[in-house]
This record gives structure tokens, sequence and C-alpha cells, in this order.
């Protein structure tokens, strides 16, 4: 629903309970209202989740906003929406609180439910996050599976920054499992990708993979 389509339409149907009479007008607002609250909720959650990264100052309010979206967007009967919304709790878990364990099961439930309706896109962020759990519990190879499939799933939608990104990170679990040539030939590649398409930010992301695995090296 764009612009003010959605005041005109909830003004409508509160005319209609409030002075119509027609009960089923208060139903049908609920569903007005809440294909508007939920992506903006997520939207919300989103530029919070970007505040954290920047000044690492947890905000609760981030996790409150995720689980409405979801909440709203399983109402809804929105599929994708309630994938987006799980895989950022379980973001919320593994990135701001540092418990990927609390995380991993919303990114199963994130990455199944985003298959389920061909959201290449969500599949791709949750099973990237499942590849960091993966790594942080030691299963290198699995991790790289999914590090790799997120990068593949990226490359197919044309999700180029996010290509660059997953290729950085899978520069790092080359270094961390002792390929630092394979680290560099990824590092490589993520900075033709990220200048290809003007993802600065990732460029910076490769430099500094650059500085420390070279640091970290023998």
């Amino acid at each position: 629903m764009q612009g003010q389509d959605w005041i005109e339409r909830a003004g409508a149907l509160f005319e209609a309970a409030m002075f119509g009479g027609d009960a089923s007008a208060l139903e049908r607002s609920d569903g007005v209202l809440d294909a508007v609250e939920a992506p903006l909720c997520m939207a919300r959650g989103k530029v919070l989740h970007v505040r954290f990264l920047n000044d690492r100052e947890e905000n609760s309010q981030e996790l409150v906003l995720f689980e409405r979206a979801a909440e709203l967007y399983e109402r809804l009967g929105e599929a994708s929406g309630e994938a987006q919304a799980l895989f950022w709790i379980g973001c919320w878990h593994q990135v701001v609180k540092g418990d990927g364990a609390t995380g991993r099961p919303y990114f199963e439930r994130s990455y199944a439910l985003a298959k389920s309706v061909d959201d290449r896109m969500t599949m791709s962020y949750a099973v990237r996050h499942l590849g960091f759990a993966d790594r942080d519990a030691g299963h290198f190879d699995q991790a790289r599976e999914r590090l790799t499939e997120s990068v593949t799933l990226r490359q197919e939608i044309g999700f180029r920054s996010g290509e660059a990104a997953g290729l950085v990170a899978l520069a790092y679990l080359a270094a961390e499992t002792g390929d630092s040539s394979q680290a560099f030939r990824h590092l490589d590649e993520a900075q033709s990708v990220a200048q290809d398409c003007g993802a600065k930010a990732v460029s910076g992301w490769v430099e500094e993979a650059r500085t420390v695995i070279r640091s970290d090296g023998p």
C-alpha cells in the first residue's frame, strides 16, 4: 500500500465501523495496519542494527522491533517477510549478544521459510550466518559450504555488494584454516566485485582483511 492509500483505507474502515455499524471493518482494519506496521518495524530495526555496528552500543528495542515484525508477517501470511524478520532476530542474538547458539534456530527457520517461497536474498543471509555459527563451533567444512552457498545465491540474483562481502568471509575462513593463498584469491575477487558495483565499505573490509591475514601469517 503506497503513500496515502493506507491512511485513506484505514479511515474508510473506521468510518464503516464507527458510523456504519460494520463490525467486520475492524478486522479488515487490523490487516491494513499490520501491512504497514510490519515493514516499518523491520526498517527501524535494521537502522538500529547498523547503528550498533557503527558504535557498538546495544539497543534492546532492535529485538523488540524484529520480533513484532515476525509476529505481524506471520499473521499476514507473508512468508518472505517472516523469514526476513526471523533472520534479523537471529542476527540480534549472534551479532549483538554474541550468542550464536541461540541465533542458530532462527537462521534455520528463516532459511527454510525463505526457500519455500524462493526468496534467495533472505536465504543468502540466513545460510551465511549459519556458516558463521559453524565456523565458531569449529565445523569448518560445513562453514565453507554454507558461506559458498551464500555467495552463489547472491551471484544468481545479482546482489553484487553482498557477493563481495561473502568473498571476504570466505577469505577469513580460508586463512583461519591455514590456506592463506586461497584467502588472498578470495580477497582479490572481492575487491574486483566491490569496485565494479561501487561498494566502498566492502572495499574497506577487503583492505582490513588483507592487513589482518598478513599480520596473522607465518
